[in-house]
């Protein structure tokens, strides 16, 4: 049975405008209230899921900075 056929859409996935050109990029998509994150390069691998509540926290953080080499 599809995705479809049961009833399920499948996830769209998207990445940052800014990453395409280097093919080194994750794809992020919506499923409910979760957001799923996957390697663009290998996307029948593993699939990482977060709340999407700690999902907006961590692009908050990443925004200020917090995840920057110079700030550790």
């Amino acid at each position: 049975m599809s995705l479809t056929e049961a009833g399920i859409r499948a996830p769209v996935w998207r990445r940052a405008r800014r990453s395409m050109a280097n093919g080194d990029c994750v794809e992020v998509a919506p499923a409910g209230s979760r957001i799923l994150v996957r390697d663009s390069k290998d996307q029948n691998g593993t699939v990482m899921q977060f709340p999407g509540g700690a999902w907006r926290t961590f692009l908050m953080d990443a925004k200020k900075g917090q995840f920057d080499l110079d700030c550790l």
